[in-house]
């Protein structure tokens, strides 16, 4: 059973916000698929392709330990934590190492994923804990291959590592249909997802993250990243991933990335009928570091200008986020 600080089962019924951050990288063309410059036998993840070797599947009590550059699995073995290829961007742009910021920080770092619309706070306190609900779409009406993520996360905006987020994906881990999986992404240029579950459209799902330390701990080293299926009971989770010294001050409300959207029908319908959809990320909560709730002030930023093809993007807060599609 994933663990959850008695603070956070308080918590449960409320919901928190989101995770993770990423340059917005031009969406691909009407028709294109992976980049001419991927190799095939690459995995898309929500950090970009990956070869197979650098992607590590994480099972239950599992732990990875970024200290000792190892995953520690269940009964005793350890796994080397290394990536002896480079990785590639949306775009297919080559990327060797571990994730760094971009220009003066004050952007999504260069991750390789197509945001699209995502709503942010910083702050110069750190926070403890992300937490937000969000309901399971339909299936999109039309299914050119394309591949879409919707999660919240945490970041540091003064030092980006690494990021820590629960997501939902369509087209993830190679399934054609939704799944909710935790990644922590990118020690030592690997990428970390903890077993992935499906879940079906109209499953309400809760996704935090919640660091390990008591309050008042400004820099905690070690998380746990859980994505909830409340229908279910199921659940995808990493316990005690390293902050890759980080201290968490960047928050991410929710955000729409994607890759190979062809045409507006590639979207599900919303929460609401009618042309265009969108999704509502409810109940948020942040928490600082003396495990007080704050009513963060959400940025929402649209960065699809100039993609193709153009849909119902725009995004608002009422008080809830909410991204248009």
């Amino acid at each position: 059973m994933f663990r959850i600080s008695a603070y956070s089962r308080l918590l449960k019924s409320i919901a928190f916000t989101l995770l993770m951050a990423g340059v917005a990288v031009a969406q691909s063309s009407a028709g294109a698929k992976r980049p001419a410059d991927v190799p095939a036998d690459f995995i898309l993840t929500p950090f970009g392709y990956f070869h197979p070797s650098c992607v590590n599947h994480l099972a239950k009590e599992d732990v990875l330990r970024e200290d000792l550059k190892v995953i520690e699995r269940k009964g005793g073995t350890t796994q080397p934590l290394k990536c002896a290829y480079p990785h590639f961007e949306a775009d297919g742009t080559k990327v060797v190492g571990d994730l760094k910021p971009v220009g003066d920080g004050t952007k999504p770092p260069f991750i390789g994923h197509s945001w699209i619309e995502y709503a942010s706070v910083h702050d110069v306190n750190d926070y403890e804990e992300v937490y937000s609900q969000w309901t399971v779409p339909p299936a999109p009406a039309s299914n050119d291959g394309q591949t879409l993520y919707f999660f919240n996360g945490l970041e540091d905006i003064n030092d980006v590592v690494s990021i820590i987020q629960p997501v939902l994906g369509w087209n993830g881990n190679g399934l054609s249909n939704w799944s909710i999986a935790a990644w922590n992404c990118c020690p030592s240029g690997t990428t970390n997802e903890a077993t992935p579950v499906s879940v079906s459209p109209g499953d309400q799902i809760e996704g935090y993250s919640f660091s390990t330390c008591g309050k008042g701990t400004k820099t905690c080293p070690t998380w746990d990243v859980v994505a909830l299926d409340d229908q279910n009971e199921s659940f995808s989770q990493l316990i005690d991933t390293p902050n890759e010294g980080q201290t968490f001050n960047w928050a991410f409300g929710g955000v729409l990335e994607v890759y190979n959207i062809t045409q507006c029908s590639d979207y599900p319908a919303g929460e609401e009928s009618g042309y265009g959809g969108k999704i509502g990320f409810h109940d948020q909560v942040i928490l600082n570091d003396q495990y007080v709730q704050i009513n963060p002030s959400w940025t929402i930023s649209n960065v699809s200008g100039g993609l193709t093809p153009q849909c119902n993007y725009g995004g608002t807060k009422r008080p809830q986020v909410y991204l248009n599609y």
